[in-house]
């Protein structure tokens, strides 16, 4: 089995449609895609109504955390989507991010950047407004080459020089949600360093003894020594160790199953959820 839980659809920033994901999916060569949009589940019915024959889709959330001023992103994988407390959280965190891209609009502007908000509303369409789609919009102004480029230190990253905080949750508060909605948490990309700050492994070890279940460890922001220290802390605090390709579309290079998860710590995922389960595919529209 060919096993990928982490990607993105234009619900939150990436470039497919949901139904486009499962389909680029399928023709991938995987049997398991986990749809994880940004605090968002949005995409999940229109992804399991084209879900191709032989495809299972794992529905998910990739939660936006904050620990001591270091931002993190916890997966959240098979929970119940209409209970209130978690879903409370997650409209709170999306509800904060349209005036956060405002400003961070009007402080480009500020800068002699000509971008607008109606250039980066275009770019997000229906998803949730956020970074990426900023980071896109400085791309086609030819402020920038890449989105990458976008968000090093001197524009979007954090401590950058237009970036605006934002409402996001504590993790341990995260983990407690996720679990008392049936969910399996695992950290995402824990040791991305490329991406900013990074929380030492001492604060993955009191995630896990809080419930945390996993890590993801093969991910293309992991060189491999970090991959083989990360694998041998998850065997240390016994957790399970995920691999994904943190898709995203045509916003980023990483393709569909380039890094995939364990047969074994699937099943296990799915063994522990009790809030929902995995679809299986059965043909699609």
């Amino acid at each position: 089995m060919r096993i990928d839980l982490h990607a993105h659809s234009n619900a939150s920033d990436g470039t497919d449609t949901p139904a486009e994901l499962v389909r680029n999916a399928a023709a991938a060569g995987l049997d398991v895609v986990a749809l994880t949009d940004h605090d968002t589940t949005r995409g999940h019915a229109a992804a399991a109504a084209a879900l191709p024959e032989g495809l299972t889709l794992v529905a998910g959330a990739e939660l936006s955390c904050r620990l001591d001023g270091i931002s993190m992103h916890l997966l959240a994988y098979l929970f119940d989507p209409a209970e209130p407390e978690l879903l409370a959280e997650r409209e709170l965190i999306r509800d904060d991010r349209v005036p956060r891209a405002r400003s961070m609009v009007a402080k480009l502007r500020e800068l002699g950047v000509p971008v607008t908000w109606e250039q980066v509303a275009r770019i997000a369409g229906d998803g949730s407004v956020g970074r990426p789609h900023i980071a896109s919009a400085l791309v086609e102004l030819g402020v920038v080459d890449t989105v990458s480029e976008a968000f090093g230190g001197d524009w979007l990253a954090d401590g950058g020089r237009v970036y605006v905080p934002r409402h996001e949750t504590d993790p341990f508060d995260a983990i407690r949600l996720v679990k008392a909605a049936g969910g399996v948490t695992v950290f995402a990309h824990p040791a991305a360093v490329k991406r900013g700050r990074t929380v030492p492994e001492a604060v993955i070890a009191e995630l896990a003894t809080a419930g945390l279940d996993g890590i993801e460890v093969d991910h293309m922001d992991h060189e491999p020594p970090t991959r083989a220290r990360l694998r041998g802390l998850a065997a240390e605090l016994g957790l399970l160790v995920t691999g994904s390709s943190d898709y995203h579309g045509s916003r980023k290079t990483c393709v569909l199953g380039e890094y995939t998860t364990d047969p074994e710590v699937y099943g296990e995922i799915t063994r522990r959820a009790t809030g929902a389960f995995p679809v299986p595919g059965t043909g699609g529209a």
